[in-house]
């Protein structure tokens, strides 16, 4: 039996829809969010999959990137060789590349009849340079009416951890791979719950959109968890 919360997250998704006018048909825009080391990245890649079996056609997109200038700045917002960063600096190289990812991926994939799996988006650049950087969150919110206007994510999955676990998870990660993406796990314990408070915040204040699942789970149960939520919106 589906729960009267997954009714409900289908009603919303279909008021909002109609509200922002578009066609209540279209399909989903869903965006993962988390703490580096959350497992978000692997639930992108378990959603795809049970999606791709059923037939139904994604779009799976990630931030920062997922265009070649996107791919080109997320090197330099990774990289740990990037020095001297200033948070406004980053928080406007975030914002150039999901300028490209709206208008070049998004956009299309949803004219197109694609689901969006996207590997964070907006609600990250809040979390991470705004409660994390000390950001005015009043610069964040402007950023967005300019670059992501009304192409907000229908769901948004965060995925909830201990900040300490999911930091010496990112960690144990950058030293067994060769790609240099490293320079967040280089902030201390205190920036990551900084974020986490952030991220809960957000969900705090759309409770319709983000659903929080605990981080803490086998894999097996959050994907499940997910398969759940989504039900209600499957052809």
């Amino acid at each position: 039996m589906v729960s009267l919360s997954l009714c409900y997250f289908a009603e919303d998704f279909l008021n909002n829809r109609m509200d922002r006018g578009d066609h209540p048909l279209m399909t989903p825009f869903i965006s993962f969010e988390g703490l580096d080391g959350s497992g978000k990245t692997t639930q992108v890649r378990l959603l795809a999959t049970f999606l791709e079996n059923r037939g139904i056609p994604i779009s799976v997109l990630r931030e920062p990137g997922g265009t070649p200038l996107g791919e080109a700045i997320r090197s330099v917002l990774l990289s740990s060789r990037t020095v001297g960063l200033l948070p406004l600096s980053e928080l406007l190289l975030y914002y150039a590349a999901r300028n490209q990812n709206v208008r070049q991926n998004i956009l299309p994939a949803q004219g197109q009849g694609k689901w969006i799996l996207c590997d964070r988006f907006a609600d990250a650049s809040a979390a991470y340079q705004g409660y994390g950087r000390g950001i005015d969150l009043s610069l964040v919110k402007f950023l967005n009416s300019m670059v992501v206007q009304d192409n907000n994510p229908d769901l948004t999955l965060l995925i909830d951890i201990n900040p300490a676990v999911a930091l010496s998870r990112a960690r144990k990660r950058n030293r067994q791979t060769t790609v240099d993406e490293g320079r967040f796990e280089q902030e201390s314990l205190e920036f990551y719950q900084r974020v986490r408070q952030g991220y809960l915040q957000i969900a705090r204040r759309e409770p319709h959109r983000v659903h929080v699942l605990d981080g803490n789970q086998p894999i097996e149960n959050i994907q499940e968890e997910i398969v759940r939520l989504i039900s209600p919106l499957l052809p």
